[in-house]
């Protein structure tokens, strides 16, 4: 898909204030600077082996925990806490127990993760979509102003049309710039739950 002249603003105002990281523009679904990733890798977060199924009591008293730690209002340091209180009631939790409580969490926060790149992706190509109807707007205008007598009610109606559609184009487009921090803040936030857990393992 060729990107029109508007989109290519859009794109440069999601890089303000974000990391000094080369953007690939040749996907036009992917309009931030962040890398992106799709899928994450249990495995690099967790090094331990995780098992299939654990007992019935330590499921029921981990889903309260990871319904907790899954919240992202729920700050790295309340997490700690929680993560710090729950051990300490549940002195003889396994290895395999803590890998099961990270799986859970990494299963949640991947899919929301995932949810959150595919609406990236969908508003990337509203946003196209809506750039090249702002060119096809401003071609329409320049055709009317060259004619020998103008219809100046048309060129103010498509006027209007397009200050709006610039406008709503601006707006989306800054407030994608927080969403694409998104999935890199959720990918971070899930290594340090691996960590937080992974300090209570027994050795």
């Amino acid at each position: 898909m060729k990107i029109s002249n508007l989109a290519w603003p859009f794109v440069a105002l999601l890089c303000l204030g974000g990391p000094s990281k080369a953007a690939d523009f040749s996907d036009p679904t992917w309009p931030c600077i962040q890398r992106k990733v799709v899928d994450l890798s249990l495995g690099i977060m967790w090094p331990l082996p995780v098992p299939e199924e654990t007992d019935g009591e330590m499921v029921e008293a981990a889903d309260t925990l990871v319904d907790t730690l899954v919240l992202r209002r729920v700050s790295l340091e309340e997490a700690e806490t929680l993560i710090a209180e729950f051990a300490e009631t549940h002195p003889d939790l396994t290895a395999d127990d803590y890998g099961l409580i990270f799986e859970d969490l990494f299963t949640r926060i991947s899919r929301n993760r995932r949810d959150i790149i595919q609406g990236i992706e969908r508003y990337s190509l509203q946003q196209i979509s809506l750039s090249e109807s702002i060119d096809g707007t401003r071609s329409k205008m320049s055709a009317l102003m060259a004619e020998e007598n103008p219809d100046f009610d048309q060129v103010d109606l498509l006027e209007e049309k397009l200050d709006w559609d610039e406008r709503i184009f601006r707006d989306r487009a800054q407030s994608l710039t927080y969403v694409c921090e998104t999935p890199v803040l959720l990918e971070k936030r899930l290594y340090s739950l691996a960590q937080m857990l992974m300090g209570h393992v027994p050795e």
